[in-house]
């Protein structure tokens, strides 16, 4: 590789960054269960909320990951300096729960998807993957553990070769994906709060802001936050990295989203196949209907992308957990430095694990994620936008307007959402 190639290669890899991330992890196990319902109970019409929410999501994350890049501080860092002690140690709990409980559901994917893949039961996968993101986590150094994230993100191809193999009918694709279609069926209402809530949650909010933390923090001073306000000059290059490291994360993101809508459209909706319980469940429904090649390329998404996932929703819980009680918290930082830190992450997997291992039916329990999901968002939201709109804060970091109108449409999209959801209940 010429001095040249080793060049811009850097400057991509640096590009990709905690944004991109971010994104990658949205299409967890959970997600993809979510997009599969989508496409096999909707068929193609279903497109449009990919690019409906892109704008939203991108909103959000943007915002949060000012919010970090800015202070030197995460989210709950920056809300536990504002607002009382037990509204943040109330929301952070309930992320706990949550990701806890996605945690569970997309560990048990994996599991079923490997299956799928080797013949073993699939609780001895459940548990080697649980263990192997727990320590890739503690124990690789973050600019090596950052990187390895990265790599993962590539799993998410995995969907565009699926779509490609399924005898798409790429007219109706695009049109469903310009052309919104809408019905009277509470199932699709149910299924546009769901696509909202697996865009817009709250997990990916704390992941990542913490990682621009981490990230300016590991490129800074190796034992001080660098906070961006503070560095006006570098700032601005590092505002336009962000936003152009989100934009590309959340769109990848979506995009990918869309390609799982439009495999299962192809072929579990277009053979009456409309009732997915999970990811894993539309793998093994599309080998007989679009051949072996489809369902192991389907299957081996789940596995990457839940890998990815699975640490990011541990960590974001960890991160929220461990800024709110004052704890040292930081990927940077050895288990032995931070035991309560790593302590969280360690109890998300572990919990995560036992729910498949006696034998709890964990999709019921997304229901219960989403609500939980519904609840915490709204208000983390409205403490986001007060906060990045303040100067003293924010510095030059400040919200401008056009993202500021985003932040409180999403609110209101959001609002709705969790309306629609109590209705489909």
């Amino acid at each position: 590789m010429t001095g040249k190639t080793t060049s811009r290669w850097r400057k991509l890899t640096r590009f990709i960054g905690p944004g991109f991330v971010s994104g990658a992890s949205g299409d967890d196990p959970a997600g993809i269960a979510t997009f599969s319902q989508a496409g096999a109970g909707f068929g193609y019409g279903m497109g449009w909320t990919m690019l409906f929410s892109f704008p939203l999501m991108s909103a959000v994350q943007y915002i949060s990951g000012s919010i970090g890049a800015a202070t030197g501080k995460g989210v709950a860092g920056n809300l536990k300096d504002r607002y009382p002690a037990w509204i943040l140690q109330t929301l952070a709990l309930l992320v706990f729960l949550s990701n806890t409980i996605t945690v569970g559901a997309d560990i048990g994917a994996m599991g079923a998807a490997t299956a799928l893949l080797i013949p073993l039961q699939p609780f001895v996968f459940v548990v080697a993957y649980g263990v192997l993101s727990v320590l890739l986590i503690s124990f690789l150094k973050y600019r090596t553990y950052s990187r390895y994230l990265k790599w993962l993100g590539l799993s998410l191809l995995a969907y565009v070769a699926s779509a490609a193999a399924a005898g798409t009918d790429w007219r109706a694709a695009l049109t469903g994906f310009v052309l919104p279609t809408f019905s009277a069926d509470p199932k699709w209402l149910a299924i546009i709060v769901a696509i909202l809530g697996t865009s817009i949650s709250p997990y990916l909010v704390f992941w990542e802001a913490s990682q621009e933390v981490q990230r300016e923090k590991d490129e800074g001073d190796s034992h001080h936050r660098k906070a961006l306000k503070d560095h006006p000059v570098s700032g601005r290059h590092e505002r336009r990295r962000l936003r152009a490291d989100t934009i590309f994360g959340m769109a990848v993101s979506q995009l990918v989203g869309a390609f799982i809508i439009v495999t299962c459209a192809a072929t579990l909706h277009q053979q009456g196949h409309t009732d997915i319980k999970s990811a894993a469940e539309a793998a093994a429904a599309l080998e007989p209907i679009a051949g072996r090649l489809t369902s192991l390329i389907f299957a081996a998404g789940i596995v990457g992308t839940g890998l990815l996932a699975v640490p990011v929703l541990a960590g974001s819980a960890a991160f929220a957990l461990g800024e709110e009680f004052g704890w040292k918290v930081g990927l940077d930082l050895t288990p032995r430095r931070a035991k309560a830190f790593y302590g969280i992450i360690a109890l998300a997997t572990g919990l995560g694990i036992a729910l498949n291992l006696v034998g709890v039916n964990v999709i019921d329990f997304l229901i219960a994620s989403a609500i939980i999901n519904g609840i915490v968002e709204l208000p983390v939201i409205v403490m986001m936008m007060l906060v990045a709109r303040d100067r003293k804060v924010m510095g030059d970091f400040a919200l401008t307007w056009p993202w500021r109108i985003l932040g409180w449409l999403t609110l209101a999209v959001m609002a709705a959402a969790a309306a629609g959801m109590a209705l489909t209940l």
